[in-house]
């Protein structure tokens, strides 16, 4: 039994069906809340945007130098809005956002229950 579990698969939900166009959403497949989370490179000394990537877990420039100046360093920024002249440029992130994380308030309103709804007197109908 052991040996079986060991080599069964752990599977991760990777969040493929949360769209990228919501700011927070609900994954339908593992039912996290999913915050979506643009990251733009740009160059250390002319701010020009780099190409980003994902590798090894760490978001870095797809080139190793700038093309504008030469520059090796680059600087990661967090956008908050992705704009579409931006999309080719940044890269995305699905982060889990932990339950205790949650500042917000969900609440439901019942409608109001009337037990002897009033009649419209006056009108017949025949």
């Amino acid at each position: 039994m052991i040996i079986l579990d060991l080599l069964r698969k752990k599977r991760v939900c990777r969040h493929i069906r949360v769209t990228p166009d919501a700011e927070f959403a609900y994954c339908p497949d593992c039912g996290e809340l999913i915050e979506n989370q643009w990251y733009l490179s740009r160059c250390g000394c002319c701010g020009v945007k780099m190409k980003s990537v994902i590798t090894n877990n760490e978001i870095i420039p797809e080139e190793k130098f700038c093309c504008n100046c030469g520059t090796k360093g680059h600087v990661i920024e967090r956008l908050d809005k992705i704009n579409f002249i931006d999309i080719n440029f940044a890269v995305l992130v699905k982060g889990i956002v932990p339950f205790g994380a949650r500042n917000y308030t969900q609440s439901w309103v019942e409608p109001e229950f009337r037990p002897n709804p009033k009649l419209i007197s006056g009108i017949s109908f025949v």
